[in-house]
């Protein structure tokens, strides 16, 4: 019998709606108030171009999660495969007919808004590796042909985005899916092979950098080297934080920030704003609101009851981690300038569209917890 997308033989649409994880739900909406709270204090207490599409596209994007929500789990795994080709398509479509901004060519021009296909290549990666994985019996996951397939689906989105150039996307990429090959058990020898072979490639892969990576690599180690140039984005960063104290300046009186010493305020460096000006109890905060948010898609997957849903929960939740701990990394110093915006803070919609399709697949796997996989 075939299944309707909001309703199979088990659940109605109703008893879907009670099976969402109503703390999951508002955590999302605890965070998008925030983010646009956030961004009204980019714009210097304007209701301006950025806070109206950011607080736009939420809305919408947060639509598409309640709509990603109720789809059958059999949905998304039959998409899977087909999600991940488009993703694919539209990533080697960039090379072709991209838009270009600031030396980089990523996105595709949608008319309503530009798609960014590397950001769709974070999810669809995840769920395509979460239905290979469910095929394979558990005994047959380290053997050595079961692991060539994986690499290839990692190498070729990478390659892509390595070439747009987009060396920070192209690595969230490689961590994300890489965690999900971790977490279904295989051995630790792959991963030793690996990385020797990374380390050996290094000088390679060094030399196709463009100048301003290499000049951020260099920049990372010594900030001080040029502090007027490629050091000033995060000298800046780090003492808008430091300037923050406990308690932070106040809203919309951060003065680093207002006086636009703190560049791209509204994308990547967001949380160095919400730091300034709320301190260190408020980023305490919003890593409690981050904490909690990747506790629920961890504890979805853990109480799943097929292979698919739980390889998914823990593949994303690591990567949505990635994605909260590198962004942060980066605007502290402690991590080289990659261009990786906050999950859902960071204006961005090819960004927010990812988390939210990512998110909703997750409250699919909630919703539908009593339904096989076939």
């Amino acid at each position: 019998m075939r299944e309707s997308f909001f309703q199979n033989k088990n659940l109605s649409l109703r008893e879907k709606v009670l099976n969402i994880d109503y703390q999951l739900f508002f955590l999302i909406i605890l965070l998008g108030v925030i983010s646009v709270f956030a961004m009204y204090s980019t714009a210097r207490g304007n209701f301006d171009y950025y806070t109206k599409s950011h607080l736009f596209r939420f809305i919408i994007f947060f639509f598409i999660f309640i709509i990603a929500s109720l789809l059958s789990i059999n949905f998304w795994y039959r998409l899977s495969y087909i999600f991940y080709i488009s993703a694919l398509l539209l990533l080697i479509g960039v090379n072709f007919f991209g838009v270009t901004a600031s030396g980089s060519t990523r996105w595709i021009n949608l008319f309503v808004f530009n798609l960014q296909p590397s950001e769709l290549m974070k999810v669809a990666i995840i769920i395509f590796l979460a239905r290979y994985y469910n095929k394979i019996p558990g005994d047959n996951i380290n053997h050595i042909k079961f692991f060539i397939l994986p690499m290839f689906i990692l190498f070729f989105p990478f390659v892509l985005v390595v070439n747009q150039p987009d060396l920070g996307t192209a690595m969230l990429l490689l961590f994300g899916g890489i965690s999900v090959i971790w977490l279904v058990g295989l051995r630790i020898k792959y991963f030793m092979f690996s990385s020797i072979m990374m380390v050996c490639l290094a000088p390679v892969a060094i030399s196709f950098l463009k100048p301003y990576q290499k000049s951020r690599i260099l920049t990372f180690f010594n900030p001080e080297r040029d502090p007027l140039g490629a050091g000033y984005q995060i000298i800046q960063s780090k003492i808008a934080v430091g300037s923050g104290g406990i308690f932070g300046k106040g809203y919309l009186k951060g003065s680093q920030s207002y006086l636009d010493y703190l560049p791209e305020k509204h994308t990547d460096f967001i949380f160095t704003l919400f730091s300034e000006e709320f301190g260190f109890v408020g980023s305490v905060f919003l890593l409690l609101v981050y904490a909690l948010i990747i506790y629920r898609i961890i504890l979805i997957g853990m109480n799943s009851r097929n292979n698919f849903s739980r390889l998914y929960c823990y593949g994303f939740g690591a990567s949505f981690f990635i994605y909260v701990a590198v962004n942060m990394s980066m605007v502290l110093g402690l991590l080289p300038i990659v261009g990786a915006p906050l999950p859902i803070m960071s204006y961005g919609g090819s960004s927010m569209l990812a988390m939210m399709i990512g998110l909703g697949i997750v409250m699919s796997c909630k919703v539908n917890n009593q339904q096989a996989i076939n």
